[in-house]
């Protein structure tokens, strides 16, 4: 059951594109409630972790239907599309991707056979050794079939053509044998026709949670998916942890020991602020993290301001510590995302003014403080400041509520190429020229991981730091197109910072570091840089 004819409107004034994560997945066994309701609902509350598409499957205890198309999950599914999708056990799925895998056939759940059925499966993530276990598929059904015949060319497409099996192993047994294989950031919501699993990798990079229906149970990325269907958090599924739900109950196994390397930037920008991840609440980390960025960056101003939503709560912690006012310095278009009209020049003109626009009474002739969580490229950053300056203010300073950003991950964020993040190339002083700023700040790595309150060893922070916690493979075998080449396309999914605003701006005002710097860096023997599957 597939609706669709797999096309994705065109962002408005495409040429730039921000980091983008890896999806959000639902999964719940209840008998007795519309199950495909609750994924629904699930999956709104995860729309921040991905806008491209949307699917759920649904399982009967006899068969499994599925119901999947591209857009936001609010125009992919209607009462007449849930109405269909009957039974007590589903997963649902919602995903964001760059031009290039933007497809009907990339969009999740997955389906594939299993030597005692049927599979569908939803995964956020990134794996890294998708090439060694692509072969690894070869080797065991030489017939291609299933999810890799018709298309797609996700990392996704290789776990459900693995989970195939044999007749004398369960999809259970099978799983297990699987899991240890996958190298990278995993969480896995899967079903067979009876039975609800999910999965986390034994680092734990994305969250992945367990919650308790009065009649079943619930599996979400994050919390608050849990809270929105009506849900009590049980706890977080643990690194390495395989959990089976059925007729028979919730069950646990593991299948690696846990080295937790909990993804830091969940808490600096991907997750939704009232999630809560290893017992820390998202808005506090991020409150906090704006309190420590004015012990570290003080500076006289009349008022602070955030770059909306995503710097609010940094903002109010910076206010509160400086003592400095915090105010509403611009209004954010919610609603101007994705469209089927090309924009003319004329509107490409008017730039990030589609999405914010300032409060010009507000603004005018105030000393500012504009908080934000981080910068990748410096081009958005450029035009809000310029704009704060066209609408009346005296002095702009800019305070990022993280360490630069200088290092790709491989790990479910699609940020840009090392090539094209500005802080690789250019010190501090000089990313605060190029962005037009009074003054520049960054949150240091230490203030940072305080404010997650989480032990530095268990935490990911590969993006600043470069030191990756999961042994990555040759560059040859990276990429987040890697089943694709040599088309120049991404497996990402969530919206990440900036992805909203950058398609907005002028190509043509685009900042990039010299490629000269990122040459040296690369003859120093650091780990693999960029995304080596997209010209660069």
């Amino acid at each position: 059951m597939a609706g669709g004819d797999g096309l994705l409107g065109h962002d408005l004034l495409p040429g730039e594109k921000g980091p983008q994560d890896a999806c959000g997945v639902f999964g719940v066994w209840a008998p007795g409630e519309e199950v495909a309701k609750l994924s629904y609902f699930g999956l709104y509350a995860l729309q921040h972790r991905g806008q491209e598409s949307a699917g759920i499957a649904t399982s009967d205890g006899s068969k499994i239907l599925i119901y999947k198309d591209m857009g936001l999950v609010s125009q992919v599914f209607n009462e007449a599309a849930l109405s269909t999708l009957i039974g007590h056990i589903a997963v649902g799925h919602t995903r964001y991707s760059t031009t290039g895998s933007s497809s009907w056939q990339n969009a999740q759940p997955t389906l594939g056979r299993t030597s005692g059925g049927t599979v569908a499966l939803g995964h956020n993530g990134n794996l890294t050794n998708t090439a060694e276990l692509l072969q690894l598929v070869h080797e065991r059904y030489p017939k291609v079939e299933g999810e890799l015949a018709r298309g797609n060319t996700t990392d996704t497409a290789v776990i459900t053509a693995l989970f195939t099996g044999d007749l004398d192993h369960t999809l259970e047994v099978t799983a297990l044998e699987v899991l240890p294989r996958l190298r990278g950031a995993f969480c896995l919501v899967f079903m067979d026709e009876t039975t609800l699993y999910a999965a986390r990798d034994p680092q734990g990079v994305r969250p992945l949670v367990l919650g308790r229906l009065e009649r079943g149970w619930v599996v979400a990325s994050e919390t608050a998916a849990l809270d929105i269907v009506g849900a009590s958090f049980v706890r977080e599924v643990e690194p390495g942890e395989l959990i089976t739900i059925d007729e028979d109950g919730l069950r646990t196994q593991r299948f690696a020991e846990p080295k937790p390397a909990g993804c830091v930037f969940e808490y600096v920008y991907l997750a939704r602020p009232d999630t809560t991840i290893a017992g820390r609440g998202v808005h506090e980390a991020r409150v906090e993290m704006g309190r420590r960025l004015a012990q570290e960056y003080p500076v006289e101003a009349d008022l602070v301001i955030p770059t909306p939503e995503s710097g609010t709560p940094a903002a109010i912690g910076y206010a509160q510590a400086s003592g400095i006012p915090f105010g509403q310095g611009l209004v954010k278009n919610s609603y101007v995302g994705r469209t089927f009209i090309q924009p003319s020049e004329t509107i490409r003109q008017r730039g990030i003014k589609l999405k914010l626009n300032p409060l010009k009474a507000v603004i005018k002739g105030k000393r500012l403080i504009v908080v934000d969580d981080s910068i990748v490229r410096g081009n958005t950053q450029r035009a809000l400041v310029s704009m704060l300056r066209e609408a009346g203010a005296a002095e702009v300073h800019v305070r990022i509520s993280s360490p630069p950003i200088t290092w790709p991950c491989f790990y479910g964020i699609d940020f840009a190429s090392r090539a094209e993040l500005i802080a690789t190339g250019l010190g501090v002083d000089e990313v605060c020229q190029a962005i037009g700023a009074d003054s520049l700040g960054y949150l240091s790595p230490e203030g940072m991981i305080a404010a997650t309150e989480q032990p530095p060893e268990r935490l990911c922070t590969a993006c600043f730091t470069g030191v990756y916690p999961i042994p990555l493979p040759d560059s040859a075998h990276l990429g987040k197109n890697l089943l694709e080449r040599p088309a120049a396309a991404s497996n990402g999914c969530d919206p990440g910072p900036d992805s909203e605003f950058e398609p907005l701006l002028d190509p043509a005002t685009s900042l990039r570091p010299e490629p000269a710097r990122e040459e040296s860096v690369t003859k120093q023997g650091k780990p693999p840089i960029g995304d080596p599957g997209r010209q660069e």
